[in-house]
């Protein structure tokens, strides 16, 4: 079985606790480098730029009080573990206010509808909580083990934590409550995750055989009641990613099989399908093309035989004509 030594426990106590002579200026750096992170990914987000969002996810430090989280439940160190809590916390609301801040100096709203980076992260999925399970993982085992510590980077990118709080803020000033609620579900998600898998990694390491090396060791903190509510926090917002899960599933399909009979249709009307698309109102079918408008009847009754007839969907027809300009 793989374990760590003492060295690797004073390793990983100096690299996640916020502690000792030099607790301010970590603490500074922290503060520092997470209203940073948070207007490069606000200001990625608003500008729709994957790249600049890549940054960000680099620059931000959340992950060390997260997994500081998980060490110190490893260590029973009650002082470390309320104080990395806190630092999570205090430092999801500051990146919100900066995204909400960055909001205001933008002329249009940041919505779905209209950038994909918003679209990417309002709503999480069951896969998205398998992947922040494994990322989780690889970050732990990362920090465990000194000698493959070169993938951190590549954890920072891949489990989104500083990005989708930014989108919380954007979203909120925007006024979409319910876009803000899905980015946060997807940082709640992460954080879950991160502490689910960290605390298995830190059991299978045997981390928990130095708790001798925590001088803030305290009886008082019950690792198994910390395991206990991390794993139902886990269930908790696997319950909404589900459901999320599920109704993208139907409506994936259901455009699927909508968009095979218009396409269908439109050929024999001589007309084109310029979109099939799902929104509040149900499924919208844009056609276009010469007129006389073709008849609809044929499509609404394809529908209904394919078995999505008890779904709303609306055919919007576009007639289009073409005009000569001759030069004089």
């Amino acid at each position: 079985m793989p374990s760590v030594t003492e060295a690797d426990v004073v390793r990983m106590r100096d690299a996640l606790f916020f502690e000792g002579p030099d607790r301010n200026r970590k603490v500074s750096r922290f503060w520092l480098m997470l209203v940073l992170a948070a207007v490069i990914a606000s200001a990625g987000v608003a500008a729709d730029s994957t790249a600049t969002v890549i940054g960000a996810m680099i620059v931000a430090p959340l992950m060390v009080p997260i997994l500081g989280s998980v060490l110190a439940v490893t260590l029973l160190d009650r002082d470390n573990l309320l104080r990395c809590m806190a630092l999570v916390i205090t430092g999801a609301a500051a990146v919100i206010a900066v995204g909400w801040l960055v909001g205001l100096l933008v002329p249009t709203d940041i919505l779905a509808a209209t950038n994909s980076q918003v679209a990417g992260r309002v709503t999480p999925r069951l896969i998205d909580l398998l992947a922040a399970l494994a990322t989780g993982a690889v970050g732990s085992i990362a920090l465990a083990r000194n000698d493959i510590s070169d993938t951190l980077p590549g954890v920072a990118i891949a489990i989104s934590l500083v990005p989708p709080l930014a989108v919380v803020g954007l979203t909120l000033e925007a006024g979409a409550t319910d876009q803000a609620l899905g980015a946060l579900l997807l940082f709640l998600t992460n954080v879950c995750a991160i502490l689910t898998t960290g605390l298995l990694v830190m059991a299978i390491f045997r981390v928990q055989r130095h708790v001798h090396v925590s001088p803030g060791g305290n009886k008082q903190l019950h690792r198994g009641r910390a395991v206990s509510v991390t794993l139902i926090a886990l269930v908790v917002v696997a319950v909404p990613l589900s459901i999320t899960s599920r109704r993208i599933a139907q409506t994936e399909g259901t455009e699927s099989t909508v968009s095979g009979l218009a396409e269908n249709w439109a050929a024999e009307v001589k007309w084109e399908i310029a979109s099939v698309t799902t929104g509040r109102g149900g499924v919208v079918v844009r056609a276009t093309g010469e007129l006389p408008e073709p008849a609809t009847g044929p499509l609404r009754a394809a529908i209904a035989r394919a078995g999505v007839g008890g779904t709303r969907i609306r055919i919007e027809l576009v007639p289009s004509h073409t005009v000569g300009l001759s030069a004089e």
